[in-house]
């Protein structure tokens, strides 16, 4: 039986938080609030458990799932070959709504699906999100909602479709939208934005002018 609890509520939000650690730490899904949507999240380095998300929300290996961390030094163990550009990104934009693809450290056991050596990463602007994370670590989150449904912007859409699949779900209120973060690939010599989100191309190029477009 999934359990709710509302981190409005300072003594529910301290109950809430504990609980999800410990069902991230067992390997089960809990569901956050972040800075754009709702999201279904698990232990990173459980592939055990990123495969249960990725079935719960009916979801394929071929559309991996990004990372949310609680600090960007925790980039420091994750990633490799990261630019100057792509820490520049970080200093200007995190926490916030961006993600960055990058060369993930070949030495990492996980699993997040067909990532061919990379991994889409990012520092959401939620309290609550980056309380939990902070206490267990890099997290895979992906929206929480079934494949081919709307991203949900409240718990209650969220728990309406993924049900008893989620062990835990933190409510924190209604999420300020559903504008997705922008995803900038830092792989190459100069940063390339894949999907305008949040972040529009002129306001990433004031911190890195080359930055390219994807057609």
């Amino acid at each position: 039986m999934a359990r709710r609890y509302d981190c409005n509520d300072a003594t529910d939000r301290t109950t809430g938080l504990r609980e999800a650690s410990s069902a991230v730490r067992r390997g089960e899904l809990v569901v956050l609030p972040t800075d754009t949507v709702y999201g279904l999240g698990a232990d990173a380095f459980s592939s055990e458990a990123v495969a249960e998300l990725l079935a719960a929300k009916g979801r394929g290996r071929n559309m991996p799932t990004p990372v949310l961390i609680g600090s960007p030094n925790t980039l420091h163990g994750l990633v490799t070959d990261f630019s100057e550009s792509a820490w520049e990104l970080v200093d200007a934009f995190w926490p916030g709504a961006l993600t960055l693809v990058a060369r993930h450290q070949p030495s990492l056991q996980w699993d997040l699906g067909d990532t061919r050596g990379t991994v889409a990463v990012r520092m959401p602007l939620h309290p609550v999100a980056i309380e939990l994370l902070t206490e267990v670590g890099p997290m895979a989150v992906s929206s929480a909602n079934l494949t081919g449904h709307p991203a949900p912007e409240d718990c209650d859409a969220a728990q309406d479709m993924l049900g008893d699949s989620v062990s835990v779900y933190l409510d924190g209120g209604p999420t300020p939208g559903i504008v997705p973060s922008s995803i900038v690939d830092v792989t190459g010599d100069v940063p390339v934005l894949l999907r305008a989100g949040a972040l529009t191309a002129d306001e990433l190029r004031k911190v890195v002018p080359d930055l390219e477009v994807a057609p």
